[in-house]
């Protein structure tokens, strides 16, 4: 009987054992999956002006996107731009509806699939994702109908790792967040609470970055988001002193755009007009 008990007892520490080293293993791909995707041409899905871009990282890394120029153009001048990051589950070609809708007046905007998502080359880690980061940035600052010392930053999810490492590293004039986390171990203990902290390699530290911004900040969260609970976008919203932290009632992690809807477009619009312009 205490035989049996033990042997069962060793199968169980193995294969606890086993889903820990897994989980330690495979966690940069657990945080980017990858998805490949056709890239649509942005005439494609209604946006006649856009075009579709390729741009190369410090390290050599082809990156596909879309670079949407300003609708409508500057009378005289430059006009801003904007930089958007999307969610780990999230392509250029899964959200071109989301991109049409919401793309700002006046502004020129930039998304890039990151490197092994979509279309682009290489293979997704946080450090691969910041170096993709810079590049995007280089492109916009580089466009000539672009004023390079009014870029805002837009980031969803994992891409509010994304834009907060930018933010913080080149001269941004605003950011905008939706559905933050805290820390990549604050997300390994809510959601794989018996793999221990120590082994997790990933920082995706927002709360950390938030604190050094210095530019505007606009953040939402919807109410009943499960994957990054409305208390980290809390979390992050304080440290980076926001000017607003907007809650979209009845939304969770991956509806927010449908529920949060014209209003969300709305208050996003307002705050880059007024911080950009």
């Amino acid at each position: 009987m205490i035989s049996a008990a033990l042997k069962i007892i060793a199968v169980l520490v193995v294969l606890f054992a086993l889903a820990v080293f897994l989980a330690w293993r495979f966690q940069q791909r657990v945080a980017f999956p990858a998805p490949r995707g056709a890239l649509p041409a942005p005439p494609a899905v209604g946006i006649p002006d856009g075009e579709l871009v390729e741009v190369t990282t410090q390290d050599g890394v082809t990156l596909r996107g879309w670079y949407l120029p300003p609708n409508p153009p500057p009378v005289e001048g430059q006009a801003p731009g904007l930089l958007w990051f999307y969610g780990n589950m999230e392509t250029i070609g899964g959200i071109a509806p989301v991109l049409r809708e919401f793309r700002p007046p006046g502004v020129g905007m930039l998304v890039l699939d990151y490197r092994g998502y979509g279309q682009s080359g290489g293979k997704p880690t946080e450090r691969g994702v910041y170096r993709d980061a810079d590049a995007a940035w280089e492109y916009i600052a580089s466009r000539s109908e672009i004023d390079s010392a009014r870029v805002a930053v837009y980031g969803r999810s994992i891409g509010s790792a994304v834009a907060l490492y930018l933010a913080t590293e080149h001269p941004v004039s605003a950011v905008v967040l939706e559905s933050p986390f805290t820390s990549g171990r604050d997300m390994a203990e809510e959601h794989y609470a018996p793999v221990p902290s120590v082994l997790v390699d990933l920082e995706l530290d927002n709360v950390s970055r938030a604190r050094e911004l210095t530019v505007p900040l606009l953040v939402f969260h919807g109410s009943d988001d499960w994957i990054a609970p409305l208390p980290m976008g809390r979390a992050v919203a304080e440290a980076g002193r926001a000017e607003e932290f907007v809650v979209i009632e009845g939304a969770g992690h991956n509806d927010t755009y449908l529920e949060g809807g014209e209003e969300y477009r709305r208050r996003m619009h307002e705050f880059l007009r007024e911080h950009l312009f």
